[in-house]
């Protein structure tokens, strides 16, 4: 259900939709989330789908779709953000339209649309206004300004700074943002899913009991999470409001372990694959081709302050694998910045394998004891904490040694620690950089380089043999669990029903309907037949979608996919309409699945140049399509003959069906011969 009573009642009406998808360029949409390259006339990048280490993400400026020729991921910009950001289709749009200007014409939606809004789309809308509302507090509130807005000068925040970030005060009564939700129309389900509020069970004293029940009856028994404490909005790449983190002030945390309380993870939010500060922080980092790793909210602030913007946070989390390939979408180099304790040494040496195994190149920097990175960026100008920064940068190698072998003197430790170093050079995925960094050890270890390089190799063999043994555990808990083939349903019974074959496969696995119907995406709109006789004596001029679906019609025959008939019979459909373009017009397609597909007969990885491209003129078009019809009528007359010979082997030989059935092998065998020679075959088998 719907968790506002405006913002769910009505949706984005068609000339918008039309608008928008005209003004949203695909380079610049993926350029908000990956780093792209010029390759030719298209784009190249990381795929943000998964997790790669050479390009095979193409983007298309002149098709202006993606895709990924890996994982087959990729579409319109709309279908791009959909998947990336798991948006909705709507939220896609509004998307866009922010990013280009682009004024929202609404219509009301109908109940059964209503039902449909999704939960997401809910969540990130309780979220917004939850940012918004804690904002105007430190603004406008007369608590708001002495209380929070006074926390935040006296750490030396600017009013651009604290605007940029978003950032807001909650006021210490547990009942007020509940009891605004519920004036404003917001429903206690989102307000509970996205951790805002939380449940409690138990009463107050008597005393106060009262006074608390009249309150709860506000929104059920909901309170405030944040009560009393400045706010940090978490903001996802994307610009959304995913999380919230909330601080109490300094004279609250005496002899409080926990001076902050964050977002529970939900549907939007997950904390180990968030970073603090991405959104600020993404174009910053790809300019600038490095990041740098911090460890609070005030470090990732302090430093935007200071000049210095290509940073983030993973906010005492054990850094992940997820937020690791996040940030490699834009850089592989990253620096690690602490404060140089205990605590700091700790965080920087806990992530430094998991970064070296996703391919980054790592440097790390311990601040001088006493200061993190939010104090130290508080008393130096952009320039000076740059260049202090370039001065004692070291990489892990320097780093680990500093700590692991500084004043160890007992051969035992310093073999283990020694080992511990050259077990993160093993992980690293490229055999170039892993025998650089090998020799580069040998050299500051004064280790004999043959010897580091065979405990490296055996390291290597150890960690393949235990993920061998892994997969053959998990191969064997998979068949003892395994389920019928019989069992499963077919892939035309799910409810997309979009088929898995790719039209860029092997020809082996290309069907011949893939490439029909690629030709009806490509080109259904362009006139293949001119001035042909109709019945009443006129004269009419065929396009390919007509073409196709005149000459399969005669025999009523059809694409075994349901979504490839649904493609030609709108295509035929528009093919009247002055503009319609069909490659346009189903690549913009409102259906995801559709779009989708689209996209997958559109692009093609292996961009010619202008003088190597075939030119598609009428006669070579239409002879394509003619053998690709008469290709899709011979293996349906091939079908029909494989099930003709299996109901003879069924049926009584003396039987009149049996006859029946010779007769009918006998015309379709005569059909699938006069076809075979059309198509220039000899010999039919």
């Amino acid at each position: 259900m719907p968790s506002h009573r405006v913002t769910t009642t009505v949706m984005i009406d068609r000339p918008t939709v039309d608008r928008i998808m005209d003004a949203a360029n695909i380079v610049d949409v993926v350029s908000e989330f990956v780093t792209l390259r010029k390759s030719g006339a298209n784009y190249k990048g990381l795929c943000p789908f998964h997790n790669e280490r050479t390009p095979s993400f193409y983007v298309s400026p002149a098709r202006n779709i993606c895709k990924c020729f890996s994982c087959g991921k990729g579409g319109t910009p709309v279908s791009f953000l959909m998947e990336h950001e798991q948006m909705t289709y709507p939220e896609a749009l509004r998307w866009l339209a922010k990013k280009y200007n682009i004024e929202i014409q609404e219509r009301e939606l109908s109940q059964e649309e209503k039902d449909a809004e999704s939960k997401r789309e809910s969540m990130f809308i309780v979220n917004e206004w939850a940012a918004s509302y804690f904002e105007d507090i430190l603004h406008n509130h007369v608590d708001g300004v002495a209380i929070g807005m006074q926390y935040f000068r006296s750490r030396g925040i600017r009013d651009d700074i604290i605007r940029k970030f978003r950032l807001g005060f909650d006021l210490p009564d547990r009942f007020a943002l509940p009891k605004e939700a519920k004036r404003k129309g917001y429903q206690k389900e989102f307000l509970l899913s996205t951790g805002l509020c939380y449940e409690r069970e138990n009463r107050g004293t008597e005393a106060s009991e009262e006074r608390e029940n009249e309150n709860r009856n506000t929104q059920g028994s909901l309170v405030d999470r944040f009560a009393g404490r400045v706010i940090f909005p978490w903001i996802g790449i994307s610009g959304k409001v995913v999380a919230f983190g909330g601080r109490k002030l300094d004279q609250a945390t005496k002899g409080v372990q926990q001076k902050y309380v964050n977002s529970p993870d939900s549907e939007i939010y997950h904390k180990e694959q968030n970073l603090y500060g991405i959104y600020q922080a993404k174009k910053a980092i790809a300019q600038l081709n490095c990041v740098y790793m911090v460890e609070g909210y005030t470090d990732v602030i302090s430093m935007h302050q200071c000049g210095i913007e290509n940073v983030v946070a993973n906010s005492g989390t054990a850094l992940s694998n997820h937020q690791i390939r996040m940030l490699r979408r834009f850089t592989t180099n990253i620096v690690l910045l602490y404060d140089g304790d205990e605590a700091g040494i700790h965080a920087a040496m806990r992530g430094t394998d998991m970064l070296l195994a996703e391919g980054m190149n790592i440097k790390v920097l311990l601040l001088p004891d006493g200061d993190d990175p939010d104090s130290f960026a508080r008393k130096h100008t952009a320039a000076d904490f740059k260049k202090y920064i370039e001065e004692h940068q070291t990489d892990f190698i320097q780093f680990k040694s500093d700590v692991l072998l500084r004043g160890v003197t007992d051969p035992i430790k310093r073999s283990e620690a020694i080992s511990s170093i050259v077990k993160s050079v093993s992980v690293i995925p490229d055999q170039i950089v892993r025998a650089t960094y090998i020799a580069d050890c040998a050299h500051r270890l004064g280790i004999n380089e043959a010897t580091l390089i065979s405990t490296m190799n055996k390291m290597i063999r150890g960690e393949k043999e235990e993920n061998r043994k892994r997969e053959e555990r998990q191969r064997e808990g998979a068949q003892g669990t395994a389920v019928s083939v019989e069992n499963v349903g077919s892939p035309a019974q799910s409810s997309i029903q979009r088929p898995q074959t790719s039209i860029h496969q092997s020809s082996t696995n290309t069907s011949v309907e893939d490439l029909l119907i690629r030709m009806v995406i490509r080109y259904g709109e362009q006139v293949i037949y001119r001035d042909v006789v109709t019945d009443d004596g006129g004269t009419v001029n065929l396009t390919v979608a007509q073409y196709v679906s005149i000459d399969l019609g005669a025999d009523d025959l059809h694409f075994t996919h349901p979504l490839y008939n649904r493609i030609l019979e709108e295509a035929v459909a528009h093919s009247g309409e002055e503009d319609f373009k069909a490659s346009d017009f189903f690549s913009r397609h409102h259906d995801v699945a559709v779009s989708q597909l689209a996209v997958d007969m559109l692009i093609d990885r292996v961009q010619l140049s202008k003088s190597l491209q075939m030119t598609v003129d009428e006669e070579s078009l239409r002879n394509e399509v003619e053998h690709l019809v008469l290709d899709f009528r011979l293996d349906y007359v091939k079908a029909h003959l494989r099930t003709l010979r299996t109901q003879i082997a069924q049926s009584d030989s003396n039987s009149e069906q049996w006859s029946q059935l010779c007769m009918d092998m006998k015309k379709m065998m005569d059909l699938r011969n006069a076809m075979a020679k059309k198509l220039g075959m000899d010999i039919i088998i």
